[in-house]
């Protein structure tokens, strides 16, 4: 485990010509930057709280696009405790049946959420919904609670004992007693900041595009493996499918350059009829994958969230979900702090940061990882134990509850709630 620093380099002078002091200054103002702002705000209604982006507005599209994510059940829990989920529920399709398979060989496996006594494992939504709502939301905030800077960027950084000065690219200054990071998998902040970051390359792009069906999905998601990748169909609204087909760059290159009649006609040859047919695709995008990940979670008076943190294969959904659970323990560890007003981003508050979002961290990246190099393996034996195991699960409801748990999410969300509520029992002696 990455170790946390207690002494702060010596104490300098702080500048004079600081513009503003915040409680909380955030470095990036995308997906998950914004959704910790709000999420803040509603835990504490009283910060001060600076989002710097480097985007302008009229830009922010790139940042909330056409993609899809799947929220496990207990983010979707989460969301409404933040009360975003009335209007986003709207906009959202149950998963309602989980089936995973190997293409060319015999494993499979199907999950229904009735098999668990739940209506549904999670939900889809289109980002842009998330980002929509996030901006219509954080626009009402009085600009005394919260700072909206941008197009504009972190300059450089000083950390203090009891603040981090923050010099901006417009010449502005800014002290805040916490700087999260959340800019994405290249942060230009993280590594201001002294961030060290592991980088391995998986060799895969994934291919995103909407699909539309002829007949309806019934809540249905699809994980089919290949030797290329995995190729995921997530259900959405109005008969549609997201369609993230993970494959070899060459591959990818060659699908992003077919008509969108073609491209519908390559998907439902590459995925079978097993989920209808296939009548439309809109707009494609396409991504190459990296496994990266930062050598520790926290600095001092600084902390990372995200895919700042932490970018995963897109196998199993995991992402935004790992990201929603670094927000939800950093929003309860401020709220832990108002108790003691000195706390806001001391040692002691980011040392359980790092111990809380360490271990969830750990266990999800050995997961997709794991799968990931156990599906791409052309080995018949390795194939043959894989299949196995899917044939397992498909016969043994015993071994099907891990995995549905997994998908759900309720599992990581419930061993971080046990975390913080035994350090504030702690903190409280």
């Amino acid at each position: 485990m990455a170790s946390l620093t207690k002494a702060a380099e010596p104490e300098a002078a702080v500048s004079q010509d600081i513009g503003s002091k915040v409680d909380i200054a955030i470095a990036g103002g995308g997906m998950a930057g914004l959704t910790l702002a709000w999420a803040l705000l509603q835990a504490r209604p009283t910060l001060r709280i600076a989002v710097i982006e480097q985007q302008a507005a009229v830009e922010r599209s790139v940042s909330f696009d056409s993609r899809s994510i799947a929220l496990a059940a207990a983010s979707v829990q989460q969301l409404q405790a933040w009360q975003l989920w009335p209007e986003l529920g709207t906009k959202a399709c149950a998963i309602r049946h989980i089936h995973v398979s190997d293409r060319g060989h015999f494993g499979k496996c199907y999950l229904q959420a009735d098999q668990f006594g739940l209506t549904e494992f999670g939900a889809v939504l289109e980002v842009e919904h998330l980002g929509q709502l996030l901006q219509q939301r954080l626009r009402t905030v009085p600009k005394q609670q919260l700072l909206m800077l941008q197009p504009e960027q972190i300059a450089s950084l000083h950390q203090h004992k009891e603040q981090v000065e923050l010099q901006l690219a417009s010449g502005k200054a800014l002290s805040a007693r916490l700087l999260v990071v959340c800019e994405g998998g290249l942060s230009p902040t993280r590594q201001l900041a002294g961030f060290a970051l592991s980088s391995e390359h998986y060799e895969q792009t994934a291919v995103i595009a909407n699909l539309a069906l002829a007949e309806p999905h019934q809540g249905r998601a699809y994980e089919r493996f290949t030797a290329d990748g995995p190729i995921a169909l997530l259900p959405l609204p109005d008969k549609r499918y997201s369609l993230v087909w993970t494959t070899s760059p060459a591959q990818a290159i060659s699908l992003m350059q077919l008509s969108d009649d073609e491209f519908t006609a390559a998907a439902q040859q590459a995925f079978g009829y097993r989920a209808g047919v296939f009548t439309k695709s809109g707009a494609r995008a396409c991504y190459p994958l990296t496994l990266r990940r930062s050598d520790s979670p926290v600095r001092h008076r600084i902390a990372l969230l995200g895919n700042s943190l932490h970018s995963l294969h897109p196998i199993a959904g995991q992402g935004f979900n790992l990201a929603l659970r670094d927000i939800a323990a950093l929003v309860q560890l401020v709220q832990m702090a108002q108790q003691t007003p000195t706390a806001m981003g001391d040692y002691a508050m980011l040392r359980q940061y790092q111990l809380v979002r360490e271990a969830d961290m750990q266990q999800v990246m050995t997961l997709t990882d794991g799968l990931v190099r156990l599906f791409s393996n052309r080995s018949r034996l390795v194939a043959l134990g894989r299949n196995l195991g899917l044939l397992g699960m498909l016969l043994c409801d015993d071994l099907q509850q891990p995995l549905a748990r997994q998908a759900m999410g309720y599992s990581a969300m419930q061993r971080m709630q046990a975390q913080l509520k035994e350090y504030s029992n702690d903190a409280a002696l």
